[in-house]
């Protein structure tokens, strides 16, 4: 991606907050005959694995990837972003040399993929995925509250994904580069427009963590 070095998000700790808290990423992968291709799924990052972390997600057996076996892929994460309205800029009425923008949090994971017909793997992955989705809810969902021949049959229909993350790209696209005032008028407009307190900072200029 385009990346104007004020805008470079390096931090590896900040790097893996976003693929944390955004974990629905597009796979993107490039056939044999030269065609792009993307696949959008969950990716769970296991942190304290390889020297960089590696994805684990699964597709349907009938996708075409699963016949590709691409060696190398991209999983591209988008964090929380929005339009910028002039209107917001202090120096609008001050010279009116203002234009709108998009702000956003983006990262580009690089690295090796593999493809996983494993039984044992297939369900400790659906397990740990469901389980990462459903810990804070009042009443969570277990894969044991259905039937086993089920969620096995259900298993049989997908294909593990498993990235070794090799290189991170990561953007903030904000108001880093300019004056705290503008950096506060962001914020308090974003915020006025409903988006969360920390979304808005993490969009006008804070550091994303």
């Amino acid at each position: 991606m385009y990346l104007p070095r004020h805008f470079r998000l390096d931090e590896p700790e900040a790097q893996r907050s976003l693929m944390r808290r955004y974990p629905f990423a597009t796979l993107v992968t490039v056939t044999g005959e030269g065609r792009p291709e993307a696949n959008p799924l969950p990716l769970l990052l296991h942190a304290e694995e390889g020297a960089k972390g590696v994805l684990r997600g699964h597709i349907a057996r009938a996708n075409p990837l699963c016949r590709q076996s691409p060696a190398h892929a991209m999983a591209l994460f988008h964090g929380p972003n929005a339009y910028i309205t002039p209107s917001w800029y202090p120096a609008r009425g001050e010279h009116g040399k203002v234009v709108p923008t998009w702000h956003y949090l983006a990262l580009e994971a690089h690295g090796r993929l593999r493809l996983i017909d494993d039984a044992h793997w297939l369900r400790a992955h659906v397990a740990a995925l469901t389980t990462r989705f459903e810990h804070d809810r009042a009443a969570p969902w277990s894969i044991d509250d259905a039937p086993a021949d089920y969620i096995d049959g259900m298993c049989r229909a997908i294909v593990g994904i498993e990235l070794t993350i090799e290189r991170l790209v990561g953007k903030q696209k904000a108001a880093q580069h300019k004056d705290s005032a503008t950096q506060r008028s962001v914020r308090d407009g974003l915020m006025a427009e409903g988006m969360a307190q920390q979304s808005a900072g993490w969009l006008s200029g804070a550091i994303f963590e």
